[in-house]
C-alpha cells in the first residue's frame, strides 16, 4: 500500500522504508515507550503484523505499529506523529489506513492511551477504562 497525502506526505506500509532512528528518538521519548532501546524498536518492526509509516521527502514522520493473532484481534501501538507535522490531518490517516483500510479492519481493537482520545473515539474506539484500554468492537463473522 502506498497512498499520496496533501502538501506532499504519503503513507506506506513498506516497514523497509522506516527510518528506525526517527521512530526510537520519538518512542524514547514517549511517556509509554520512554527508554526503549533501538534493538527492541528494531525487534518490534520486524515483528509487527503491519507498519504505516507517514513520509515526506523519503523523511519519516509518522509511525504506528498493528499487532494481531490475523483471526480475532489487533492492537493499535506506538502511534505518533512529529510534533512540526502535526495539524495537517496526518494522525487522522495514519489511525486510518491502520485500523479501517487494512487488512485487519474486521478485526476487534484495542489500544492504550491516555491522551488524543477524540482521535481514535472517530473511528469507533469506546471510552477507556480504568487502565486507559480503548476497544472497537470487530465485524468479522465467525
Amino acid at each position: 500500500m502506498r497512498r499520496q497525502l496533501e502538501h506532499g506526505y504519503e503513507l506506506d506500509d513498506d516497514r523497509s522504508r522506516l527510518d528506525l532512528d526517527v521512530v526510537h528518538g520519538f518512542l524514547t521519548r514517549a511517556y509509554w515507550a520512554e527508554g526503549r532501546t533501538p534493538a527492541t524498536v528494531a525487534r518490534l518492526v520486524a515483528g509487527a503484523a503491519r507498519v504505516v509509516g507517514v513520509y515526506r521527502d523519503g523523511e519519516t514522520v509518522g509511525f504506528c505499529r498493528v499487532e494481531s493473532d490475523g483471526v480475532t484481534y489487533a492492537l493499535l501501538l506506538d502511534v505518533f506523529v512529529l510534533p512540526q507535522h502535526r495539524g495537517r490531518g496526518l494522525g487522522i490517516e495514519l489511525v486510518r489506513e491502520a485500523v479501517e483500510l487494512g487488512p485487519h479492519a474486521d478485526l476487534r481493537w484495542e489500544l492504550r492511551t491516555r491522551d488524543a482520545r477524540s482521535l481514535y473515539e472517530r473511528f469507533g474506539f469506546g471510552p477507556p477504562d480504568v487502565d486507559r484500554q480503548m476497544t472497537r468492537p470487530g465485524t468479522r463473522r465467525s
